[in-house]
């Protein structure tokens, strides 16, 4: 079987520090998350071949793209990437599909107006090709711009900030149809952004930055459930992140059912059809702890588990709890106070009361992979 990992290796100290080592695979998505200023651009510009740090190793599958060490640096075109720029970067004067051909200059003149029609085509916009930038909408030039980047058949899919100049609707539907895509192509896609709705619907691994170095990396549902990365704290609030399974909808009392490797969660009806794969986020502020299943209360789910990490901040007076329940490690916030009262430790059985109007439904989740690594 054809290598087509991606791995990355880069370091210096100036003029933009850096300190990042990762690797993904083909069908995954690592999403690159931090502030602005963190580093995250470079290292799409880095990976294809836009910026040269001191020191850098920059592989697809067998090709070695950058080595410093062996003085290698191969020019962007003859890198096997599909750039998705923040601001579009399309040409004024030319027609969508005018701009996709222009980035097929690879190819016999007459194979290029076919492959530009096949890949406007493949992003829904088919019925825009004679239409020119301005004649577009933000989300339309978007899957443009995508369009010419899948016209090379790339071997790695970059994007920087894809969704920065749309409003939340169209975000959506955009963050679907790269999901979409991302199942048919097979190959790596690195996703750089400083929107934590992004990482919870599309990632399958993530890499948190902090000044051009990593906090934390990993699959998605591992590292958002992990008490003490303070960094997503102060960002997004901790919470847990998981993939689940539509099980039953109950359209009488407004629920649908979701079901995970260790038990079930009703959340408010969607429009979502059973057996639908959904990506859940259960902020770890909505999730309260007791050493008994209460009785005659308004909450849905009590899930029993196990409590498998205790992480104190003493500064904050508060406390991070993670419960192992079946293979979910669910995420509570209280404070240090609760912890002493209800005598919580590692191995201690407790009961994590979820309300259903605080489950986060993202849609249609991202496979998993827990095989990737550096």
């Amino acid at each position: 079987m054809r290598d087509r990992r991606l791995r990355v290796r880069l370091r210096q100290a100036a003029p933009i520090a850096l300190d990042v080592e990762f690797a993904c695979g083909a069908g995954d998505v690592l999403a690159v998350f931090g502030p602005s200023g963190s580093g995250k651009t470079t290292i799409l510009r880095s990976i294809a071949g836009l910026y040269a740090p001191a020191h850098a190793l920059v592989q697809s599958g067998a090709a070695t793209w950058t080595d410093t060490g062996a003085r290698t640096f191969l020019p962007p075109y003859r890198r096997a990437v599909g750039l998705v720029f923040q601001e579009y970067a399309l040409f004024p004067h030319l027609t969508a599909l005018g701009d996709v051909m222009a980035a097929l200059g690879h190819l016999e003149r007459g194979k290029r107006r076919g492959r530009a029609e096949s890949v406007l085509a493949q992003v829904h916009l088919s019925e825009h090709a004679s239409r020119r930038p301005g004649q577009l909408s933000g989300g339309e030039r978007q899957r443009v711009a995508l369009a010419r980047a899948l016209a090379r058949e790339p071997d790695v899919l970059l994007l920087d900030e894809p969704f920065s100049a749309v409003d939340r609707a169209v975000r959506r539907r955009l963050q679907d149809e790269i999901d979409g895509l991302r199942r048919t192509l097979d190959i790596p896609l690195v996703l750089v952004t400083h929107d934590f709705e992004d990482v919870v619907r599309l990632a399958t691994h993530v890499l948190v930055l902090e000044h051009g170095r990593t906090v934390a990396s990993g699959p998605v549902t591992a590292l958002m459930s992990r008490p003490e990365l303070g960094a997503l704290r102060e960002v997004t609030g901790l919470g847990s992140v998981f993939d689940a399974v539509v099980s039953r909808t109950d359209a009488a009392r407004g629920l649908v059912e979701l079901a995970f490797d260790g038990g079930t969660l009703l959340a408010p009806l969607r429009d979502l059809a059973i057996g639908a794969a959904v990506r859940v986020r259960v902020p770890a502020r909505e999730v309260i702890l007791a050493t008994s299943a209460p009785e005659g209360v308004s909450l849905h789910n009590v899930l029993s588990g196990t409590v498998s990490a205790v992480h104190e901040d003493a500064a904050r007076g508060q406390a991070v709890v993670q419960i192992a329940i079946g293979s979910l490690l669910l995420l509570a916030d209280v404070t240090r106070d609760a912890i002493g009262r209800l005598g919580i430790v590692v191995g201690a059985r407790i009961h994590a009361l979820v309300k259903s109007v605080s489950i986060e439904v993202q849609g249609v989740s991202a496979r998993t992979r827990t095989d990737v690594a550096p």
